[in-house]
């Protein structure tokens, strides 16, 4: 085999971004935010444009059937990607924890679903778990108190990382936040099925989070961040409410979840 017949491969990996529902319908600039990170990280960034829900909510209702058809879509749009990269603890865990579990009786799918889940990753553990990434230059005159997601808390080990990549902007000052590992009681669709519970949750958590006296409340889930904006925009908070990509892409001076016009 000559030379010419070896096709060098990037010596950048290539990052499937996997946007979210939330942030497609609701947030895109978070999109925006998560593929700037990631550039700067030195990636080369695609965002399929067959990608669909992760199936998540069919999931957490026990729908299995109507779950697969999701999950084979999204495999089969990743999987030629050297990592699948989501800007939410909650969908990474999903194609990462519980896919092999959906395809656990299907031994085609099963093989295909494993080897996606040991290359997906929340986008702020892989910013710097895998690329050991940390912001330069940046500055928010602001402080900020953190709440941890259940799902990429719990399920994927996602604690020190955002604070770590926080902590290089200059500025920004973090407060404790009491109960920062609580539930926020979004919950996906049980603040649906269990309004009045997911009330007094969120209720409690908004206390907590006047109660730190910070300007910013961050996060790295969508779902969580706009529940938590929703309730303490009713109680007249002053607290603005972002993703943490979007202050660690420089887009702190934009809107906080829940101002869009």
């Amino acid at each position: 085999m000559s030379d010419t017949d070896v096709t060098a491969r990037p010596t950048s990996p290539r990052v499937g971004l996997f946007v979210t529902c939330l942030a497609d319908a609701m947030r895109p600039r978070l999109g925006f935010a998560a593929l700037t990170l990631l550039e700067q990280a030195g990636c080369i960034v695609e965002v399929p444009p067959s990608q669909t829900c992760c199936g998540q909510p069919a999931f957490n209702s026990g729908a299995d059937a109507a779950t697969i058809p999701l999950a084979r879509q999204v495999i089969a749009a990743f999987e030629s990607y050297d990592y699948l990269v989501a800007p939410s603890g909650s969908c990474a865990s999903m194609i990462k924890a519980h896919y092999p579990e959906l395809f656990a009786n299907d031994p085609v799918w099963l093989e295909r679903a494993q080897k996606l889940a040991a290359r997906t990753y929340e986008l702020l553990s892989f910013l710097t778990d895998v690329r050991g990434f940390m912001p330069k230059g940046l500055v928010c005159p602001a402080s900020a108190t953190y709440h941890d997601s259940c799902s990429g808390l719990r399920e994927l080990g996602v604690k020190a990382q955002p604070r770590a990549l926080l902590a290089s902007v200059e500025g920004l000052t973090l407060r404790p936040l009491d109960g920062e590992e609580t539930c926020c009681g979004f919950g996906g669709t049980f603040c649906v099925k269990y309004s009045d519970i997911s009330n007094a949750i969120v209720g409690d958590k908004a206390e907590a989070v006047i109660a730190s006296g910070a300007d910013l409340l961050l996060g790295g889930d969508l779902g969580c961040l706009m529940n938590m904006a929703g309730k303490l925009n009713r109680q007249g908070a002053k607290t603005r409410v972002f993703h943490a990509a979007e202050i660690l892409a420089g887009m702190g001076d934009g809107p906080a979840i829940g101002e869009e016009a």
